[in-house]
């Protein structure tokens, strides 16, 4: 069985590129402000919040700055070295017994000062405005050079074999989710509970097959998730869960994931309560051969935007471009979407270790939408399919 996390030589071998890349530079050390991309580089998984956390990676040492709520979950990671800490945001004043006083902008100065820094290469140039920080940038803060790198977000875009081990896993329990899902489905039946209950039995499994190594990556949620649209709210791309309960005749677009390890990937179904109409799976077919053309024309060098110049010229030649309103696909990893992107103004091109999500879709305005997503890996030869729930219409049939 796959273990549901990467093996610490992992993090090992990404600060080594860390710090060889920063030796190619003039900067004295690699400072992070985004909480995925500290997760990737060290395991420190922490919520992002208005509270600044800042690692800093020098050619010796690995130094980080928290407010005191993340002080002992930091502390116990092996890749930082020392951890600094201020008690909140905006922090200052006299402070509080036990506690510094210093704001959190002060303890990154501090903590860079103590290191010797006088250049920094940074994920971005200061904290971001995220849940309410509106603090000053690395550059007015700190006595430091900054210049802005997308390293860890580059680097992120190619998989390594144990990444997507993990997210091969996450495959198998979303799969889960969704016959789950499929089963609870009927008529009369809230779309909340649906969902909640396959997510619910899903996530059980996980823990009874996981036991104590699985390490949940997750404020409250579910491990293993799934959830849907119905109805004629399917025609909106990202409509919100609405509070109905299903109808015979009703089209879904539905989704389900699961988190291993930080891990993810990405499965959706157009299903049907009930037979469809002529009209339904018309559309149906046509979204489906959409989708096959994508994954038929993924691979190795192949161009992002040629994946989805090719679903769109299908779109096109058979009449429904005008009810397209999204590319193709996207890079996903440790989140929903990460670079690079399957659009016709992409220049990335496809790579071995590459994890795409395949997702052209027709929305039908006022009526349904129709979108199928599966999860491929490029490899050497060709592609390989993370995901694997039934993809033609009669598997996507619901009968009670």
């Amino acid at each position: 069985m796959t273990r549901p996390y990467l093996p610490s030589t992992a993090y090992d071998s990404r600060i080594d590129r860390a710090r060889d890349e920063l030796a190619e530079t003039d900067a004295d050390a690699l400072c992070l402000f985004s909480a995925t991309s500290i997760e990737w580089l060290v395991g420190f998984w922490h919520l992002q919040t208005e509270r600044p956390v800042c690692l800093t990676v020098t050619d010796e040492t690995v130094h980080v700055a928290a407010p005191r709520l993340e002080l002992e979950r930091a502390e116990v990671v092996s890749h930082i070295d020392h951890v600094h800490h201020y008690y909140d945001y905006p922090g200052g004043g006299d402070g509080y017994p036990h506690h510094p006083s210093r704001t959190p902008e002060e303890t990154i100065d501090d903590m860079l000062a103590e290191l010797n820094v006088e250049t920094v290469y940074a994920d971005m140039d200061g904290a971001p405005g995220y849940w309410g920080y509106s603090g000053p940038t690395l550059s007015d803060l700190a006595d430091v050079d900054v210049k802005t790198v997308d390293w860890v977000t580059e680097w992120r875009k190619e998989k390594s074999a144990a990444e997507i081990e993990l997210v091969m896993e996450s495959g198998k329990w979303g799969n889960l989710a969704h016959r789950y899902l499929a089963e609870y489905a009927e008529p009369g039946k809230h779309e909340f509970w649906v969902a909640k209950r396959a997510s619910l039995d899903a996530s059980m499994a996980m823990f009874d097959t996981y036991g104590d190594e699985y390490q949940s990556h997750l404020r409250g949620g579910f491990p293993a998730s799934c959830g849907f649209l119905s109805g004629p709210n399917t025609a909106l791309p990202h409509g919100l869960t609405e509070n109905r309960r299903l109808k015979e005749g009703d089209v879904l677009v539905t989704g389900a994931s699961s988190n291993v390890g930080g891990y993810r990937s990405e499965l959706e179904r157009t299903m049907f309560v009930g037979e469809p109409s002529d009209e339904q799976e018309h559309y149906f077919e046509l979204m489906l051969e959409a989708q096959s053309i994508a994954i038929d024309e993924s691979g190795p060098g192949v161009p992002c935007s040629h994946v989805d110049q090719a679903v769109h010229d299908y779109f096109d030649e058979q009449g429904v471009l005008k009810y397209a309103q999204h590319h193709t696909g996207h890079n996903l990893g440790m989140e929903a979407h990460e670079r690079e992107f399957i659009d016709r103004g992409s220049d990335e091109v496809m790579q071995p270790g590459h994890v795409y999500s395949i997702e052209p879709g027709i929305y039908v305005p006022d009526e349904a939408g129709y979108r199928h997503s599966d999860t491929i890996v490029i490899t050497d030869e060709g592609i390989e399919m993370v995901t694997y729930y039934p993809r033609e219409l009669e598997g996507n049939i619901i009968t009670w």
